[in-house]
């Protein structure tokens, strides 16, 4: 998952808190900037639903626009988040070939009362 930092936010690493298992990263892309990713931790426990939990913080972060503006996450992603939190019916109406943005990952979440 990408990602989008405001105007305001030149960079933002580490955790959004305990309990998720996973991280924002920077890296440097091809185009010479940097960019913004989820980064799942190497250290254990990581909890079943970290994934889709991380996924949901960032998209909610990315509605009051302070550091957060957006987010780019693939269909193949949240599918997997959905499937390791068991939520497999969910998961089925996941488009694989898409890509969601902060708004989308919400309606959806809202949709499926997750």
């Amino acid at each position: 998952m990408e990602i989008i930092l405001s105007k305001q936010c030149e960079s933002l690493t580490g955790s959004l808190g305990n309990g998720y298992g996973y991280f924002i990263q920077r890296r440097r892309g091809q185009d010479g900037k940097y960019h913004f990713f989820s980064q799942r931790s190497k250290h254990p426990p990581i909890p079943r639903d970290g994934h889709l939990r991380f996924i949901f913080a960032c998209a909610e972060l990315s509605q009051m626009n302070l550091h957060i503006t957006d987010i780019r996450v693939s269909g193949y992603e949240l599918k997997a988040a959905l499937q390791e939190d068991v939520l497999l019916a969910s998961a089925l109406c996941v488009e694989v070939d898409n890509e969601y943005s902060a708004a989308e990952v919400l309606q959806f979440k809202k949709e499926r009362g997750l």
